[in-house]
């Protein structure tokens, strides 16, 4: 698989632009090392025309490389639906209207969790990548999404996820 960067993107972080929210931190337990003091959050966005968006996470990032959800560390006080909306539009531009939340899924290690919302979209969207955390964002097929170089946590939810996708209609 091809990673190169596009033009002008960096496989180092960006510096940091303004005070960093406490929830930007790793937390460690007896099951690894995750991102997000308060647990974290992604949006699985579905267009039955389109797929599921799919985002090739920077190199510099955790597991970076692979294709994921658009999503992040949990703000302090912040509930997962808030959170995820805020990431995925911060990441790749996925609007809070137009889209429907179907269910949300839970991994749940008692000391970190993540919350995948799953969206129907309702008004098609383009993606746009608005912050350095993507090198490519993409529309794939529910039945090509298991084909591509996954986040090794995304490939494990992924064939539930999808199973509740399909029977959500």
């Amino acid at each position: 698989m091809d990673h190169r960067l596009a033009p002008g993107m960096s496989s180092t972080p960006p510096p940091r632009i303004g005070p960093r929210d406490p929830g930007d931190a790793w937390v460690e337990g007896d099951q690894g090392r995750f991102w997000g003091r308060f647990g974290a959050a992604g949006v699985l966005a579905y267009d039955p025309d389109k797929g599921v968006l799919l985002q090739h996470r920077a190199m510099w990032s955790h597991n970076g490389g692979t294709w994921g959800l658009p999503g992040g560390a949990l703000h302090q006080h912040e509930d997962a639906v808030t959170g995820a909306l805020r990431e995925a539009h911060e990441e790749a531009a996925v609007p809070a209207v137009g889209v429907e939340v179907l269910f949300t899924s839970v991994l749940d290690l008692g000391y970190w969790s993540y919350t995948t919302v799953v969206l129907l979209v309702t008004e098609p969207f383009d993606p746009a990548i608005n912050d350095p955390e993507s090198i490519e964002l993409r529309w794939v097929p529910a039945a090509d999404v298991a084909n591509q170089d996954l986040h090794p946590g995304f490939a494990a939810a992924w064939p539930a996820l999808q199973e509740k996708l399909l029977a959500a209609g």
